[in-house]
């Protein structure tokens, strides 16, 4: 399997992996349930990042496609594959986790304000640490990325329920963790989070896309 059929189903297996990792710890109710999240993203990137880059978020994928490393075809076969493997992460956890019959209740603008914010700073992060060329071939972008969901699992969590990630917040809706009525707030805020983050990086990186064209 090669081109954007591989580099979906990468997404799609990640994205599944991940979420059923979250849905998991949430439902341990561990203190180390942000830890537990944070290391499962960390393991996945460095698992999966030389296959597809390893997004498993859109909001990571529609920032990628804004700071110009991502093609059209490829930016909606991973929403899609992403979408996927969040809602058959949720439907597999019912196996051993019965849907949660309580979802969280937030405050909307709260919610959507740390929800977009927190999303700014992983995919900051992400197109710093894995896309720029000034840190390329780096060891440590796994774990840049995931220490961030850990960062803002720990720091926000209460107020929104740290989703940073629309796929993560399809398959928490799914399982019960997230209330439908608010799935619009965690897609639209970390979308709006990682457009202005790959704004950001391009106004702080006026350089890169020169690079790029001279590896090229």
């Amino acid at each position: 399997m090669t081109g954007t059929a591989r580099k979906a189903l990468a997404e799609a297996l990640a994205t599944f992996l991940f979420v059923l990792s979250i849905i998991g710890a949430v439902n341990s109710g561990s203190p180390l349930t942000p830890l537990a999240i944070g290391f499962a993203l960390a393991v996945l990137i460095f698992a999966t990042g030389h296959i597809s880059g390893a997004h498993l978020n859109p909001a990571v994928s529609v920032g990628v496609f804004l700071r110009g490393g991502l093609s059209v075809v490829d930016l909606v076969a991973y929403i899609i594959a992403q979408a996927i493997g969040g809602v058959l992460a949720a439907l597999v956890s019912s196996v051993w986790w019965a849907p949660s019959e309580t979802a969280m209740v937030i405050d909307i603008w709260p919610a959507f304000l740390v929800e977009a914010i927190f999303t700014l700073f992983l995919v900051y992060v992400v197109l710093n640490v894995a896309t720029s060329k000034e840190t390329a071939g780096n060891s440590f972008y796994g774990l840049a990325i995931g220490g961030v969901v850990f960062v803002g699992a720990t720091t926000v969590g209460s107020i929104s329920g740290g989703g940073f990630n629309p796929a993560v917040a399809l398959g928490l809706s799914v399982s019960g963790h997230f209330a439908w009525s608010s799935l619009w707030l965690y897609i639209l805020a970390p979308i709006v989070g990682g457009a202005i983050a790959a704004i950001l990086f391009r106004v702080l990186n006026t350089d890169d896309a020169k690079k790029v064209a001279a590896a090229e």
